[in-house]
């Protein structure tokens, strides 16, 4: 009986952890492959530098997860990458937390691109 409320409890929390962020549009690589010109929207890449100097999308700006977003513009639509799409997901919350309003994240990252 122990066994099956663990299992219980494991499940549900992966589960809560791949909901999708409240107020956060996300998209697939798909999706991603036709926007990347679109002049309206920041693109942001979370990974560690050598992650992104290892393989990158031109368009995406390196900002490692944990850096400042500051400078990023707060009237335009962030899209936010990362490797599976765990840090961009923790990313755009962070970036909501700062008052942007437009934030998508790419699901799968890049392992999916």
């Amino acid at each position: 009986m122990e066994t099956w409320i663990i299992l219980a409890v494991v499940i549900a929390f992966f589960v809560w952890r791949m909901k999708p962020t409240k107020g956060v549009q996300s998209i697939s690589a798909a999706q991603l492959k036709n926007i990347l010109n679109d002049k309206d929207k920041v693109f942001v890449d979370v990974r560690t530098p050598a992650e992104y100097k290892g393989r990158n999308i031109p368009q995406f700006k390196n900002i490692p997860l944990g850096s400042s977003f500051d400078k990023l513009p707060k009237d335009k639509e962030i899209v936010v990458i990362c490797q599976s799409g765990m840090r961009s997901s923790r990313a755009c919350k962070q970036l909501q937390k700062q008052g942007f309003e437009r934030v998508t994240n790419v699901r799968g990252g890049m392992s999916a691109y």
